[in-house]
């Protein structure tokens, strides 16, 4: 997949649409209008020129099937969850990662699962660490 570097952020609404087309893949206007509809009223037309402003921007691609368009991203999904956590991190928290951690804990309870993948994760990075010295 080819990954564009974005100028800014994705928008709450080309997230939305972002998070569809990396679910479900190449999606049409209709498809993802559709899916959008069943968590709230959104006009067909609004999706449509958004989606088109995304293609400008560099986020989308699109081919055409028949009368058909249909869209892709063309941004990676993990480089654009990096920049957006970065963003928040860097503004709700000073850039404190502990502080985010902290206070996610503090939100909600994990369950054990949960808190045995934190650990493991915690001792992969701990055993990271002491590889580096």
């Amino acid at each position: 997949m080819k990954n564009k570097d974005l100028n800014s952020a994705p928008t709450a609404s080309e997230l939305a649409i972002l998070q569809l087309l990396w679910s479900n893949g190449p999606l049409s206007v209709k498809d993802v209008h559709e899916a959008l509809g069943q968590e709230k009223p959104v006009v067909y037309t609004t999706v449509l020129k958004t989606m088109q402003v995304m293609m400008e921007r560099g986020m989308l691609d699109r081919s055409s099937e028949g009368r058909k368009h249909i869209y892709r991203a063309i941004i990676a999904q993990t480089a654009t969850q990096d920049k957006l956590l970065d963003s928040f991190l860097d503004k709700t928290f000073s850039g404190s990662a502990t502080k985010l951690v902290m206070r996610a804990l503090g939100q909600h309870t994990p369950d054990a699962g949960e808190l045995e993948e934190l650990k493991a994760y915690i001792n992969s990075l701990e055993t990271k660490k002491n590889l580096k010295k």
